[in-house]
């Protein structure tokens, strides 16, 4: 009898110390085996959707970031040559493509994976909006963000600043939810990039860090090294070789700026990339364009057949320059494009070691890294040579089309590309971020940022400068800084788009610079 009352005894007492045992010893990110279960097609369906959106189309990029940044330049004389290249606004609509198709989607998403415990599901929503709202901002600046969703008849934005604090916080809420579920496989079935594979996805997250502490690296110098420190040391690790890289699908669709190109005759080579490939002796030209359709365009170095179109360059007829270099026929049947590379990590960690950030590495073997990175990820070769190479230098463009000066340049840089330690942290940038350029073709908005931020790579000045009072002036030996709020916000939400300017440098026009955007020293 006494047997029995003690295994009665002893088993309730079991039953009651384990009431609680799988919610105290579950670790609180962790997902639940009810959440395994589930196929999650109602909360995963609407992935591909907003990774492919991530990226503009003409008017959203070409006619702006990969015109601005000086990839591509237009044949075609749009608007009686007065538009986006010539630095007066025509177009302006990247905003509704991030917020109607990312940040739309991802709170109804969020708000069904809240809802059911998915948690790793709405840790990658976050981080969507983060991949795209972090382009986005470069465009404009202040962002609508923490009142995203809001009712009211006013909708505040977040300064740029306030958009960077809250990044850099929700990037760990993100990677501590990850890092507690790297097995996880509930994202396998929606995830064109990597698979469902979460340690991936983690890289990318240290990777993102990085480039937002490298952005901000001037303006908020202490904050920039924390974040990119922190970004160093994550056990998680960088994106470092190019099977890492972040390439986002094009779900069946067409590369855009193949569209742009091909079918619509509106895109060729631009002056500013012909001036740097060519001086250079860059074989990466071949690959990212076509030689030019008529042999009279490059006389001028009849060994390298490729011809650019000088940015806001004066134009009579579309047909006087549709036959400069085209891009790469091979762009026709991409199934990806890349967002973030390992070429790009390892430029950034060549200039986090020129600022002192702990972990950094050396300037110049990252520096020699980010080439030859590239160089494999398009596949092309000679790269000891280039990376050898201390006496090329960036070519004068002259325009064979038209007689005299017209659109005509003397390039404004004298760069080479052998690395030379003894020079000053200024010319190493300029080498740095000059290769981080060229290596981001096809991807235009951090080169953009770049560009803003450092000044380097040096490109030309547009060659006919539109800008006036209407969207604001821009001097002639300037380029342009952001792009004004769209229409709709302007005059839908007026008191939401004063109180962004209000902690902006200046006016909503086009001559504002962004917060990161310092125009002092890079040192």
């Amino acid at each position: 009898m006494k047997k029995i009352i003690f295994l009665l005894t002893v088993t309730l007492f079991m039953g009651a110390c384990t009431d609680t045992f799988d919610e105290a010893n579950t670790h609180p990110y962790q997902i639940t085996d009810e959440s395994l279960e589930q196929d999650f097609n109602h909360v995963g369906a609407y992935y591909s959707s907003m990774l492919g959106n991530i990226f503009g189309h003409q008017i959203e990029e070409n006619l702006v970031a990969e015109s601005f940044c000086d990839y591509m330049a237009t044949p075609t004389p749009f608007v009686n040559g007065v538009n986006n290249t010539t630095y007066y606004i025509r177009w302006n609509t990247y905003w509704g493509r991030i917020y109607g198709s990312i940040m739309a989607p991802s709170k109804q998403v969020i708000e069904i994976a809240e809802a059911g415990g998915y948690d790793v599901f709405t840790k990658w929503a976050k981080l969507i909006q983060i991949l795209g709202l972090s382009r986005l901002t470069t465009y404009h600046g202040p962002l609508i963000y923490s009142e995203y969703g809001s009712n009211l008849s006013t909708i505040n934005y977040d300064s740029e600043e306030e958009l960077y604090n809250a990044w850099f916080s929700e990037l760990d809420a993100i990677q501590a939810v990850f890092a507690a579920n790297k097995d996880y496989t509930g994202m396998k079935n929606f995830d064109a990039s990597y698979g469902g594979d979460v340690t991936s996805w983690m890289k990318l997250v240290n990777s993102m860090r990085l480039r937002l502490a490298i952005r901000i690296s001037k303006v908020a110098p202490a904050l920039a090294k924390a974040e990119g420190e922190k970004a160093i040391a994550d056990e998680a690790g960088l994106i470092l070789t190019n099977d890492e890289n972040f390439n986002v699908s094009l779900y069946g669709s067409k590369l855009y700026l193949s569209v742009i190109c091909f079918e619509w005759g509106d895109t060729r080579m631009s002056a500013g990339m012909e001036s740097f490939l060519v001086g250079l002796n860059d074989n990466r030209i071949s690959k990212f364009f076509q030689p030019a359709t008529d042999e009279s365009l490059y006389a001028d170095h009849p060994e390298v057949p490729y011809k650019g179109i000088r940015n806001g360059a004066s134009l009579v007829a579309k047909g006087d320059h549709t036959s400069c270099s085209m891009i790469n026929e091979s762009f026709k049947s991409i199934s990806e494009r890349s967002y973030l590379s390992c070429a790009e990590v390892y430029f950034d960690l060549a200039e986090a070691a020129l600022r002192g950030w702990e972990g950094a590495g050396d300037a110049g073997a990252n520096y020699q890294d980010g080439v030859r990175a590239s160089f494999a990820e398009w596949g092309a070769g000679g790269v000891d040579a280039y990376l050898a190479d201390a006496t090329s230098t960036p070519i004068d463009y002259n325009d064979p089309v038209y007689d005299g000066d017209i659109n005509d340049f003397v390039s404004r840089s004298t760069v080479t590309v052998a690395w030379d330690e003894t020079t000053t942290n200024e010319e190493k940038l300029e080498k740095i971020i000059t290769q981080k350029w060229i290596a981001g073709f096809t991807n235009p908005n951090e080169p953009w940022a770049d560009f803003r931020r450092t000044g380097y790579p040096k490109l030309p000045l547009v060659y006919k400068n539109d800008s006036n009072s209407d969207w604001g002036v821009i001097p002639n030996d300037e380029w342009i800084k952001r792009m004004p709020f769209i229409n709709d916000e302007r005059t839908g939400n007026t008191d939401g788009v004063a109180g962004a300017v209000a902690t902006m440098k200046g006016d909503d026009l086009i001559s504002t610079r962004l917060w990161w955007d310092t125009g002092g020293s890079n040192f």
